[in-house]
């Protein structure tokens, strides 16, 4: 001990500051021994959100259908199913609920006095795990001593019934029943659920990706590992003109332009003006865009025709950027996605592999078959502005900011490996190196840090200037590169879905660790090759759906893998059966929930409905997993550590204290 704080000298010193006495050190110890022998707080892992930002909020507000059981628990056969369900929603929606109660109940105080006593016995349960100190800082200002005294007084004491119901009064008196109801509630949800995980993609398909991002500003506890889509608007957002077309084009696919112009206000009257007068007599039958029952009631002749028209203009520049990026960097090996130098103008047909294959159209007015990558200037003036759009959009360059503060490429947690979709693999498993931008080979988890360093170099402007250029165009490679750990396939096919009849062009190969992640054997050696411990350890993903109406089970390599892509966005639903997964790790375990398609808030807050969901016990434990089983019970052994180290040094007269 002694040889330690003679070493570490400087760091005890600056230990000392915080606790200058023997008596605040000891009294931290305490606390910090006692916190150990908590229960771990519950964790939830999401992944592939895809903008749907209603089904994504109401999860949280809900905890995963965990807020709903806990009610079932509390209330039993106390309260009839209808009023659980509108406490549910209360707890969920207080300020919205709050308007429709305030119109319908006659005796509002008397409905106040009901919930404020029912609102207290749900934040006794789902407080229970937690220190005192822990919910003191997660309670409002305002309410902070009120809500303290009614979680910590028994109402079952016959000498504290009066002071409670004393101060329950005195809070609808004043007229304050209304803001503590929302405060309890906000405490409620947010206690619920320790911490969040985002396995990736955020963005696009959905209409509120930028919503999204909106309410993980505020939330208390998150963090994400980036996905392809995400990193396709990072790339969009420092400037890669080919980023910038594929997002474009994903959102005129999709019909879905709220998060473009509404949220990022990116101007895309341009391109409208540019396909109107360069696409005019193109039916454009293979650009209309996809969409539900609901946006078909929404979309006239006029606006789809217009979308088609868009789709096609910024799909013909996409291809375009592609290739002049490829060209820049030949040792991608991505040439064969040029396939605009594959068409042959005189027999209408297209090169692929060898072999000629039959067009849908053949109308490509701003391609020179000359130079068939080169922009018109036209499209170099439209291209000019969509990019001054993106740079310019602060909104966007913020949240881009959040995704760089909050996320990195991998995340090991409590003997977890998170990651998006892939590790690049060789053919009998063992991991492939893969060539990045600084001109190196790396593989598994140095490819993967190497990777993520270079995403952040274009965000940093003390990068030398062809370092981040080429940090810029390798976003393109991440998003669409065969070896790219967020791709992970032979090829993107979309210019061959578009235009090609045979749909043999149309297939995308998977790489080698989607062919393997099943094998329990490959799991182990990536955890180990990441140097994740403990004997209950896992990879989790997301990325690539599963198909749960066709038998596919998201545990894999027995349960070593989880994959939670259950398609929260819409146009997954049909081919997943389902809407989403929440994977919750809890202190017994892990549970799989399952969710069916959320209708709206709206429906939520009027009708009380709520996502159905199904859980599915992954793995429990026999023993309840305590703080000290956790990545923070690591942290907090080794600050106790460091406390007796200060302790020893105090009572040796090596380090004198404070007077406070």
């Amino acid at each position: 001990m002694k040889e330690r704080i003679e070493t570490d000298m400087r760091y005890m010193q600056l230990l000392a500051r915080s606790f200058p006495t023997v008596a605040a050190a000891s009294t931290e110890i305490i606390n910090l021994s006692a916190i150990l022998n908590l229960p771990k707080g519950t964790e939830h892992y999401l992944a592939d959100l895809h903008g749907e930002h209603q089904a994504f909020m109401h999860v949280l507000k809900n905890a995963s259908g965990n807020i709903k059981r806990k009610v079932n628990e509390i209330f039993g056969n106390t309260l009839r199913e209808a009023e659980k369900r509108e406490l549910c929603t209360l707890i969920y929606y207080p300020e919205e609920k709050l308007e429709i109660v305030r119109s319908e109940e006659n005796d509002f105080d008397d409905w106040c006095h009901v919930t404020l006593h029912q609102l207290v016995q749900v934040l006794v349960e789902v407080s229970s795990k937690y220190t005192r100190s822990k919910v003191r800082k997660s309670l409002p200002q305002d309410f902070s001593y009120i809500i303290q005294e009614l979680l910590h007084e028994r109402t079952n004491d016959v000498d504290k019934t009066a002071y409670v119901n004393m101060i329950i009064e005195t809070i609808i008196s004043t007229r304050r029943a209304s803001d503590c109801i929302i405060a309890m509630a906000n405490v409620i949800q947010r206690l619920s659920i320790d911490s969040l995980h985002i396995l990736g993609d955020i963005f696009d398909r959905g209409p509120g990706a930028h919503l999204i991002l909106d309410y993980l500003k505020h939330y208390h506890n998150w963090d994400i590992q980036w996905g392809n889509h995400d990193v396709l608007w990072m790339g969009a957002s420092a400037g890669n003109m080919a980023c910038i077309c594929n997002v474009i084009r994903l959102s005129l696919r999709y019909a879905n332009l709220q998060t473009l112009e509404d949220g990022y206000g990116i101007n895309l009257l341009p391109l409208a003006t540019f396909a109107m007068d360069t696409y005019s007599d193109d039916p454009c039958l293979e650009f209309v865009p996809i969409t539900n029952e609901e946006k078909k009631a929404q979309y006239d002749d006029k606006t789809v025709r217009l979308t088609a028209l868009m789709h096609k203009a910024i799909s013909i520049i996409q291809f375009k950027m592609e290739a002049q990026i490829a060209a820049r960097h030949p040792e991608w090996e991505m040439d064969d996605r040029n396939l605009l130098a594959a068409l042959n103008f005189e027999n209408k047909t297209c090169r692929i592999d060898g072999k000629e294959y039959e067009m849908n159209s053949f109308n490509f007015p701003t391609v020179d078959p000359e130079n068939p990558t080169a922009l018109t200037s036209e499209e170099k003036q439209l291209m000019k502005r969509l990019h001054h759009s993106f740079r310019v959009s602060e909104k966007l360059q913020k949240h881009i900011r959040m995704l760089l503060s909050h996320g990195c490429m991998y995340s090991i947690c409590n003997h977890n490996l998170l990651f998006h979709a892939a590790i690049p693999l060789n053919e009998d498993g063992s991991l492939k190196e893969v060539l990045l931008p600084d001109g190196n080979y790396y593989s598994g988890k140095e490819l993967l840090h190497q990777t993520g360093m270079i995403i952040r170099s274009a965000f940093t402007h003390d990068t030398a200037k062809k370092a981040r250029e080429n940090a810029i165009d390798y976003f393109l490679y991440l998003w669409c590169g065969k070896d790219s750990t967020l791709f992970n396939k032979s090829k993107m096919a979309t210019f061959e879905r578009y235009f090609i009849k045979d749909k043999e062009v149309w297939t995308e190969g998977k790489g080698h660790y989607f062919r393997l992640r099943n094998n329990k054997d490959i799991c182990i050696s990536i955890l180990d090759a990441f140097d994740v411990k403990g004997p209950n350890r896992h990879i989790i993903n997301g990325h690539v759906p599963v198909h749960v109406n066709k038998g596919e089970n998201p545990v894999k390599a027995d349960g070593m893998l989880m994959v939670i892509d259950g398609g929260f966005s819409e146009p997954y639903h049909k081919e997943t059966g389902i809407a989403g997964y929440t994977l919750v790790y809890h202190s017994r375990g892990f549970e799989l929930v399952q969710h069916e398609a959320f209708t709206s808030t709206e429906d939520a807050v009027a009708r009380g409905t709520d996502i159905k969901s199904m859980r599915q016990i992954v793995e429990m434990s026999g023993n309840r997993l305590l703080v000290g089983d956790t990545d923070l019970g690591v942290e907090l052994k080794q600050q106790i550590e460091d406390l007796k180290a200060l302790l020893y040094a105090y009572r040796h007269g090596m380090i004198k204290e404070k007077t406070l």
